[in-house]
C-alpha cells in the first residue's frame, strides 16, 4: 500500500512471487438497488461516519447454495430449467481471494467476513454481514482496490464500533484462501432474474485443503421465491443438497481444524402491533434458518450438537405448524410436518446413541472407576452410534430431504398459506398477533395444567403426558412470548417452564437408557456389571428427582403469566393477499 500518511491498521499478505490460494471465494459481487440491509444491518454502520467515496452503497444479497458431486456439476449447467430460460451461454472467470482478520478473530465472532478478490486485472475488497432471523439475505458492501493487500480504511464505516478498537490494536492477517473456476449465467423466471454460478476449487490454510463444488443462486430482481423455484427445478435434475454454509465459514473452520457450528435457534423479536401474517413468516423463517445452519455439523458429526440441533429445529417446526392449524388449510400442513417427522425419526437413533456415549456412560464410568465393563459397553455404543450415523446420513443426502427444506423454503418465501386460507382466516391473518398468541397460550398452558392435576400422586405414564405438553407449551412460548415484549414476567415464565421439562425429562431419560442397554445385549457381552452400573446410578438419581420435580411443579403453577396483563386490543393493520388487500 502507497504510504499517503493515513493511520491503518498493518496486515500480512503473501509475497509477491506466492500463489493467493486456493478454494472457492464468496459469492460473486452483486447487488439490486431495490434491497436494503433491515435495522439489525444497519445497526452495524455508525450513523455519524460517511462511506468513502469510492465504497459502494449497503446493499443486501440474496442467495441459495446448492451442494452437489463434483463428477456431476458441469451436467446441471444442461438442465432443462437452465437451457430453457438462460439468456446466453454466460462467462467464465477465475476467482483467487484472500480471506483476513485479526488474530482472535474478532471479525469473524462478530458475524463479519473481511476479504478481497481479485478476478483478471481487477481487485475488490469485500465486508459481508450476517442478517438475523433470514436464512438467504446477508448485508455486503464493496469498494475497489489496487492489490490484493486490504485497505481497512475503506471497510471502517461498515464495521461496529467495538471491533474497530480490535482492529486498531491487533494486525489483520491471512487465515485462508481460495481459488475458484466459475461459470456464470444469468436466468430470468417469471418470478425474477437469478444469477446462477457453478463454482469448482478449493479453499486452502496451511497446509489444509478443501475442495468445493457448489451452484449458487442469487437474485438480481423480482421475488426471492424465485431462488426456491430454480433450486426445486435444479432438484428434479439431479441431487442437490441445500446450504446456506458460506465458503467464508467453511475457510474458518479449515484454519481452525474445527467442525461446523452448531447454534442454538436465533431468538424473535415481534412487535405486539405485529400482523399475525408476519409473525407466521417470522416464526417459519426463523425454523429454516436454524434447520439449514444445524445441517453441516449433524452431516459432520464430530459435534454431537449438530444432530441434537437438527431435531429441535425440526420439533420448532412441526410445533409452528400446528400454530397454524386453526387459521391454514390442513393439507399442505400436515404434508410438510409429515415430512419433519419422517426426517426426525431418521436421526433419533443418532441423538440417543450420541446422549448415551457422551453423557450418561461417561457421567456413570467417571464416578464408578471400580467397575468393570465400560470400555466393552463403551465399544458397543460406538458400533451402534456409527450404524445409526450412516442412516442419518443417508437419509440427509436423500431427496426427500432435499425436496422437504427447498419446497419449504418457497413456502415460506411465498407465504404460501395465504392461497390456503378461508376468506375468513384472511381477515384473521390482518389482526395483530397479539390477540392470536393469548389464546393459543392460554389453551396450551391451561392443558398443562390439566394434565398435572394432583400431580404429587400421577403414575409415571401420566406424568409422561404432562412433560409433552409442557414441551409443546415450551415452544409455543418461545415463538409467543416475544410478543408480550422484553417484561421481566415473560422471562421468570419461561426459565420456570424450562426446569419442569428438564426435570421431566428425567423420566424420559431412564427409559432411553434401558432400550439402548436392551439393543446392545450388555448382558452377554462382558459389560453387563458396567450396564448394571448405568442402571443402579439412574433409579438412585430417581430417589432424590421427586423432591426437585415437585418444587418445579408447584414454580410452575405460581408463575403469573405474562400474556395475561390487561392490555388493550391491538388494532389491525392492512394486510396484502392474493385476494388483494385486507383489513
Amino acid at each position: 500500500m502507497p504510504d499517503d500518511g493515513k493511520k491503518s491498521s498493518s496486515f500480512v499478505v503473501p509475497d509477491a512471487g506466492e500463489a493467493p490460494g486456493s478454494a472457492f471465494s464468496d459469492d460473486t459481487s452483486s447487488r439490486d438497488e431495490n434491497f436494503s440491509a433491515d435495522e439489525t444491518l444497519a445497526e452495524t454502520v455508525a450513523p455519524e461516519t460517511q462511506p468513502p467515496r469510492d465504497a459502494a452503497l449497503r446493499a443486501t444479497e440474496i442467495e441459495l447454495k446448492l451442494i452437489v458431486d463434483a463428477d456431476r456439476l458441469a451436467d446441471f449447467n444442461h438442465a432443462p430449467v437452465i437451457a430453457a430460460n438462460a439468456r446466453n451461454k454466460g462467462t467464465r472467470k477465475h476467482l483467487k481471494a484472500i480471506y483476513y482478520d485479526t488474530p482472535k478473530r474478532a471479525l469473524q465472532h462478530s458475524g463479519l467476513s473481511f476479504r478481497v478478490r481479485q478476478s483478471g486485472a481487477r481487485f475488490t475488497q469485500t465486508v459481508k454481514a450476517e442478517l438475523s432471523n433470514d436464512p438467504l439475505r446477508r448485508g455486503e458492501w464493496e469498494a475497489s482496490v489496487p492489490s490484493l493487500a486490504p485497505d481497512i480504511a475503506l471497510a471502517l464505516p461498515f464495521i461496529p464500533e467495538k471491533v474497530r478498537a480490535d482492529l486498531e490494536r491487533h494486525p489483520l492477517e491471512v487465515v485462508f484462501t481460495t481459488d475458484i473456476r466459475r461459470h456464470q449465467r444469468m436466468v430470468d423466471l417469471p418470478s425474477g432474474a437469478v444469477e446462477i454460478a457453478f463454482d469448482r476449487g478449493h479453499l486452502t490454510s496451511g497446509d489444509r485443503a478443501l475442495p468445493v463444488s457448489e451452484i449458487e443462486l442469487e437474485l438480481k430482481s423480482g421475488s426471492p421465491s424465485a431462488i426456491w423455484e430454480l433450486a426445486l427445478r435444479l432438484a428434479e435434475h439431479g441431487p442437490v443438497k441445500p446450504s446456506i454454509r458460506t465458503k467464508s465459514a467453511r475457510g474458518f473452520d479449515l484454519a481452525a481444524d474445527t467442525p461446523p457450528r452448531a447454534p442454538k435457534p436465533p431468538k424473535l423479536r415481534l412487535d405486539p402491533s405485529t400482523s399475525l401474517d408476519e409473525a407466521f413468516s417470522e416464526i417459519l423463517r426463523s425454523c429454516l434458518l436454524h434447520l439449514l445452519q444445524s445441517l453441516p455439523a449433524a452431516e459432520d458429526g464430530r459435534d454431537p450438537e449438530g444432530m441434537h440441533q437438527v431435531r429441535v429445529a425440526l420439533r420448532r417446526l412441526r410445533s409452528a405448524l400446528d400454530l397454524m392449524r386453526s387459521v391454514v388449510s390442513l393439507n399442505k400442513l400436515d404434508l410438510m410436518r409429515a415430512e419433519a417427522k419422517w426426517l426426525a425419526g431418521s436421526l433419533s437413533g443418532a441423538r440417543d446413541w450420541d446422549v448415551f456415549r457422551q453423557e450418561t456412560l461417561r457421567t456413570v464410568a467417571d464416578g464408578c472407576p471400580s467397575v468393570t465393563g465400560f470400555d466393552a459397553l463403551a465399544g458397543l455404543a460406538d458400533e451402534r452410534r456409527a450404524t445409526c450415523y450412516d442412516r442419518a446420513r443417508l437419509a440427509l443426502a436423500d431427496r426427500r430431504c432435499q425436496y422437504f427444506v427447498i419446497g419449504l423454503g418457497g413456502w415460506i418465501e411465498a407465504r404460501g398459506w395465504r392461497s390456503e386460507v378461508a376468506p375468513e382466516g384472511l381477515a384473521q391473518l390482518a389482526e395483530p398477533a397479539i390477540n392470536f398468541a393469548r389464546n393459543i397460550l392460554s389453551t396450551q398452558h391451561a392443558k398443562v395444567l390439566k394434565r398435572g392435576r394432583r400431580f404429587k400422586s400421577l403414575p409415571t405414564e401420566e406424568r409422561h403426558r404432562v412433560r409433552l405438553a409442557a414441551k409443546k407449551l415450551r415452544y409455543v412460548a418461545d415463538f409467543l412470548l416475544p410478543l408480550c415484549g422484553q417484561r421481566k414476567s415473560a422471562r421468570r415464565f419461561s426459565r420456570r417452564l424450562a426446569d419442569l421439562q428438564q426435570e421431566l425429562g428425567v423420566y424420559n431419560d431412564m427409559a432411553t437408557t434401558t432400550s439402548l442397554l436392551a439393543d446392545v445385549g450388555a448382558g452377554s457381552t462382558g459389560s453387563g456389571v458396567a450396564a448394571a452400573a448405568i442402571a443402579g446410578w439412574q433409579a438412585h438419581a430417581m430417589v432424590g428427582i421427586e423432591t426437585r420435580l415437585l418444587k418445579a411443579w408447584s414454580e410452575f403453577t405460581s408463575a403469573k403469566v405474562p400474556w395475561s396483563v390487561d392490555a388493550p386490543e391491538q388494532p389491525a393493520k392492512l394486510v396484502q393477499t392474493n385476494a388483494g388487500w385486507l383489513r
